[in-house]
């Protein structure tokens, strides 16, 4: 993991941000996301200098949000010098997600 992403971990790890679940270099398909929460279809990247320029990144962010994910990208020097920004974001996106519908039983 780069620095961003052992900074950002240790914030989402163990559901510690809004109680949500999140996997570290989770296969999705074709491709290996940074993090995601699946019950929040939330995927979270970081970015380095290498990204600033990338043709694929469109290509993979049009894939995952066709299965219904969120992509919230963020450049690694913006997780380690606005953490506290960034985790809010990421929780504002989180509390978007719609409550799981309950199972009504018919009868009794």
């Amino acid at each position: 993991m780069t620095d961003a992403e052992r900074c950002l971990w240790r914030h989402l790890r163990a559901a510690r941000l809004t109680n949500t679940r999140f996997k570290r270099q989770q296969s999705l398909g074709p491709y290996i996301v940074d993090f995601v929460s699946f019950h929040a279809k939330v995927v979270v990247e970081f970015d380095g200098g290498l990204h600033a320029e990338s043709t694929t990144d469109p290509v993979r962010d049009a894939w995952l949000a066709r299965q219904g994910f969120r992509i919230l990208r963020f450049w690694n020097n913006e997780v380690l010098n606005n953490t506290e920004a960034v985790l809010e974001r990421i929780a504002q996106h989180l509390d978007r997600t719609p409550a799981p519908r309950s199972r009504k039983r018919s009868g009794a």
